[in-house]
């Protein structure tokens, strides 16, 4: 149990010290909407008419490299049963990837295992797949990540604690059950470093099984609607180990546990085994003896096996037995919540300052002529191009209340169905600008992620994250993770949105090769009516596009840098945290007052990838001049369109409210320049869209750029589309 228990996975022992920073920096007006913070299977925040949600990510890195189908199924399954836990209904998931190079021979292999895995069993939940991110670099090929986000819905009567009190209470284990797959499976994989020399270390990977989580989450929003719940913890990392543990020390108690009661699939495991085993679809739940009929009659209708294998003491200490012998007595708490805490050494890395040294500068720029070529190389990279290959793959409607999904800004999912109250989720990370900068790439992460859900009309209000890193015993290693928990608290103080919870993730390195520090942040915001939600692409031709933000020259880090020249280094772009906020509440403004018809962040490949993509999401095109932003910004025409400047985004809006807009941005000190029109669409006659537009004067949807190029949207498409199809079949 302690061997589970103090792994780094569940423990936090590397990482514990330096993440009570969240605690420290998050003001009591930034706990103003928390109902429930760090310290519970996942925050909870509230959104107004008595409505909460719930949301967390967590990682499944470690066996979704070993077994990848299973690996990224059982990361759903464990993160939605943390959202059940909580007494809310699970509604939506996301989801954040990194794999290897693309063109490895094993690439493939674990590409198409996550991604069957991811859409296998959320698909079977029923949860509609609203958004995330898929990248592809060298330094994830021994260690691909797969990040998992569920969000749920509750009334905030529904929160329940995983708090195990009641003298007398009974310990009920109930889903399916107990296996020998998946022993010490997350809890040891995700707290060792992949060599070729400890193949031990490599236990069997969970099995899960969707269909039966389908019937456990409805079982158990039935028990909270029934009241036969006191407590409720999910089986993950760790099994009965960490329910038992945690359950007890979170309620300040003692718990007894006949172990032999434990209903098992293989009768030939041992005690040691049934405490570490990681099998999938379980719940424990804390029930006073009044209501062990109700919950009894409940799990039968439901054809859901429960068993009580102990009861709530009060003497302190966590006992368990096992066929009469006593093989547990301890303090619940020296398990769960006091386990070592380490002070590793932490050093500035010794090459960070050549890496840092060796920026764009002296790259070669492409001349004016060529620069139609380039934003169309960027369109079909591996990072920048249309993920539908994957997303196609999941149901982003099902349940009937997605108000917006991939490839939009962010997943926007409707609450009440009565008001239109929903809430927006975006996840971003750029391991890029972390590698050159840790402290400034976790805000990057964090802006990007606040920005995208300013951009569909959201107010931001909290925070979810995701820290992978390689392996903290070596200093300069070690040093990024200080770095991005610190950069990552600094920047939740200055936008005033606090972390809910998350998740660590070390020790992803193979051999000397770590990947990238890539702090995968989560930003929830608030729409108070989804109706009023807000596009990333042009809907209809005739509407005035204007850039928001200033643009600097900004390329070290940069898609262009990665796709033309294979080059990392320099300083990611300067983050502005004051910038980020004054423009993420004109976008919530010009959304609310109806001015915006469409907005797009710019992030990846700059100004020319956010015009390409706003275009392709819906066949419209635009004609720009840039001669008004390279005069006020010094920019050349090639910076102009490929700078990653942050605390930028591209707004559509009517003639007749160009002015208002524009005031907007002046009261609040958003610098904005009229870049030009939307043009025409490939929708022509086919609805709203292309109304105006006489049929005698339509033709083939472009982005100009005046006096540089003219790119058709067909050719455009042709290469954003092709290229993971032709990559994966």
């Amino acid at each position: 149990m302690y061997s589970v228990m103090w792994s780094e996975h569940c423990s936090y022992k590397s990482s514990k010290k330096h993440l009570a920073v969240f605690g420290e920096t998050t003001t009591e007006a930034m706990r103003a909407h928390l109902l429930v913070g760090m310290g519970q299977n996942a925050g909870v925040v509230d959104i107004g008419d008595g409505w909460a949600v719930t949301f967390k990510v967590e990682s499944h890195n470690h066996p979704s490299y070993v077994e990848p189908y299973q690996g990224a199924a059982t990361g759903v399954g464990g993160i939605v049963r943390d959202i059940m836990a909580m007494g809310a209904r699970p509604v939506a998931v996301m989801d954040q990837l990194a794999f290897g190079a693309v063109d490895h021979p094993d690439t493939a292999r674990v590409v198409h295992g996550v991604v069957g895995g991811i859409g296998g069993y959320g698909n079977c939940l029923g949860l509609a797949n609203i958004g995330g991110q898929t990248v592809f670099d060298p330094c994830y090929q021994g260690n691909p990540l797969v990040n998992a986000l569920c969000l749920g819905v509750l009334r905030h009567d529904d929160i329940h604690l995983a708090n195990a009190e009641g003298v007398g209470n009974l310990i009920v284990l109930f889903g399916a059950r107990t296996g020998g797959d998946g022993i010490g499976g997350a809890s040891i994989l995700a707290s060792e470093t992949f060599d070729d020399t400890r193949a031990s270390k490599r236990p069997s990977v969970q099995v899960g099984d969707p269909f039966m989580e389908k019937v456990l989450i409805e079982c158990c929003l039935e028990l909270f609607a029934a009241g036969a719940l006191a407590a409720l913890q999910d089986l993950g990392a760790a099994g009965i180990s960490c329910a038992t543990s945690e359950l007890a020390s979170n309620g300040g108690s003692g718990m007894h546990v006949d172990l032999e009661k434990v209903l098992l699939r293989d009768p030939t495991l041992t005690a040691g085994e049934i405490l570490m085993s990681e099998s999938q679809e379980r719940m424990m739940a804390v029930v006073t003896p009044d209501k062990l009929a109700t919950f009894e009659a409940i799990t039968t209708r439901w054809d859901v096996e429960a068993t009580v294998i102990g009861e709530v003491t009060g003497d302190g200490r966590l006992t368990i037995d096992h066929h009469g012998e006593r093989i547990v007595d301890v303090d619940p708490r020296s398990v769960a919540h006091d386990g070592p805490v380490y002070d590793r050494p932490h050093t500035r890395p010794h090459w960070l300052d050549a890496l840092q040294a060796n920026t764009t500068a002296a790259l070669p720029r492409p001349d004016d002529a060529d620069l139609a070529d380039t934003l169309l190389a960027l369109l079909a990279s591996p990072n920048l191009c249309s993920t539908a290959w994957i997303t196609d793959q999941y149901d982003r409607f099902v349940q009937g209340n997605t108000a917006m999904a991939q490839p939009d800004d962010a997943g926007v999912v409707r609450v009440d169905e009565t008001t239109g109250l929903g809430v927006a989720l975006a996840t971003d990370a750029n391991a890029r600008y972390a590698q050159l900068d840790p402290f400034a790439g976790a805000q990057l992460a964090l802006a990007e992620a606040y920005r995208n859900v300013a951009c569909v009309g959201a107010r931001p209000m909290a925070v979810t994250d995701c820290l992978n890193l390689g392996n903290p015993e070596q200093p300069d290693l070690m040093w990024q993770l200080v770095q991005v928990v610190a950069g990552l608290a600094a920047g939740c103080a200055a936008l005033e949105v606090p972390v809910t919870g998350g998740n660590v993730s070390l020790y992803n390195t193979t051999g000397d090769t770590a990947i990238h520090p890539t702090p995968v942040v989560g930003v929830l915001g608030v729409l108070d009516d989804v109706a009023d939600v807000v596009g990333s692409g042009w809907t209809r031709p005739g509407r005035a596009v204007y850039l928001l933000g200033t643009t600097r020259p900004e390329l070290d880090g940069s898609a262009w840098a990665q796709v033309a020249h294979d080059h990392l280094g320099g300083r990611p772009p300067a983050v502005d945290l004051a910038a980020e906020r004054a423009l993420a509440q004109v976008l919530v403004a010009a959304a609310r007052d109806h001015l915006a018809e469409a907005t797009h962040d710019l992030s990846a490949g700059g100004l020319g990838v956010g015009l390409a993509e706003a275009c392709l999401r819906h066949g419209t095109g635009v004609s720009v001049d840039l001669a008004a932003l390279c005069a006020r910004d010094g920019l050349t025409a090639f910076e102009a369109l490929f700078s990653e400047s942050s605390a930028r985004a591209l707004v559509a809006v009517a003639r007749h409210d160009e002015q208002v807009l524009v005031d907007l941005c002046t009261a609040r000190h958003v610098p904005v320049v009229r870049l030009g029109e939307t043009t025409e669409t490939c929708e022509r006659g086919a609805g709203e869209a292309a109304a105006d537009v006489p049929a005698d004067h339509v033709h083939e949807p472009a982005l100009e750029v005046q006096g540089l190029f003219t790119l058709p949207l067909s050719t455009a498409r042709a290469a954003h589309d092709a290229t993971l199809p032709r990559i994966f079949g």
